[in-house]
């Protein structure tokens, strides 16, 4: 508590988490690992972990080479830095916080070995060139879940394919940045195997089946690496405006990209930049949804392209 700077009813609120207990004969047992406050109370202890290494490079700039998520992390070492002496810093800084490492989850490797982070398998390869792919165990841990939807007897093919349709995007969507080609990665096996499932049912044919393997398993494209980092001195409540707005306005693509280009990245009918996750719709200036020609087109937000639309927007 004395490491948080917040506001007193703030303060208040996360002292009253850290009491609660989630045993009624151990009130004072604390939070449970993987509670909704963890990951908050995890930041809060943590801050400051990530400075203990670091360094300065040939033009004189400050380096801190670590990543964290909670209490999760990753210190990219180079070939003269001391391995031991920085564990034995971070033991300190822990040890003043009443945590220690765990020290089966804490390993030295080499970037060429690869290692596992939040579900991604990091490596540099013997060519230099450096490479993300899912992880063998988050693989398997997706694939359990799509075995389980296919695989009920309890619902038809099309239920399965609508309730197929978010775990695939969202596992698809959440390694957008890493290397999906290959035959796991783009589950052409497990494709062919739900096929087969669909293809059973006597109200389905191969063609629906098709059709319903193309729902159940949404495409999405991917572009290994390119991820773009948020700066280290930003934060969505900084007032910013334009770095949040065009920042947001990448994870559109092809006709909506270049449309809040052409616009700076404001609501053609509104005038205001997008922000927060109100979300952007490409509307149709003559009403012809075929004339895809960019003066036709142009991004505005949801709620604007709705009133558009409705009688009192038409007149």
């Amino acid at each position: 508590m004395d490491n948080l700077i917040a506001p007193s009813r703030l303060k208040l609120g996360i002292f009253r988490c850290l009491k609660a207990g989630t045993n009624i004969g151990f009130p004072d047992q604390g939070t449970p690992q993987g509670g909704v406050v963890s990951p908050l109370l995890a930041n809060i202890a943590l801050n400051g972990i990530e400075s203990i290494h670091k360094y300065k490079d040939n033009k004189g700039r400050v380096k801190e080479p670590s990543i964290r998520y909670a209490d999760d992390m990753v210190i990219i070492l180079r070939p003269q830095d001391d391995a031991k002496a920085i564990l034995k810093r971070i033991e300190t800084f822990l040890a003043d916080r009443g945590m220690n490492i765990s020290g089966k989850k804490t390993k030295l490797t080499a970037t060429t070995d690869g290692f596992d982070f939040l579900g991604w398998h990091f490596k540099v390869q013997k060519n230099g060139k450096f490479r993300s792919t899912p992880s063998v165990s988050n693989y398997k841990s997706f694939r359990q879940k799509v075995k389980a939807i296919v695989n009920n007897s309890n619902y038809g093919a099309t239920v399965k394919a609508s309730k197929l349709a978010p775990v695939v995007r969202g596992w698809r969507q959440y390694h957008k940045y890493c290397k999906m080609d290959g035959a796991r990665n783009s589950l052409a096996f497990i494709q062919k195997r739900t096929f087969k499932v669909f293809n059973k049912e006597k109200k389905q044919n191969r063609y629906s089946s098709k059709r319903l393997l193309d729902i159940a398993f949404p495409k999405i494209s991917y572009s290994e690496n390119k991820h773009i980092n948020v700066k280290g001195t930003k934060s969505p409540y900084d007032g910013d405006i334009a770095y949040w707005s065009k920042r947001n306005s990448k994870l559109y693509d092809s006709y909506t990209s270049k449309a809040l280009k052409r616009q700076n990245h404001s609501c053609k009918s509104c005038g205001l930049k997008f922000i927060g996750n109100q979300r952007v719709h490409l509307h149709h200036v003559d009403g012809n949804h075929q004339n895809w020609s960019e003066t036709n087109l142009v991004a505005i937000h949801q709620t604007c392209h709705q009133f558009l639309h409705m009688s009192k927007g038409k007149s």
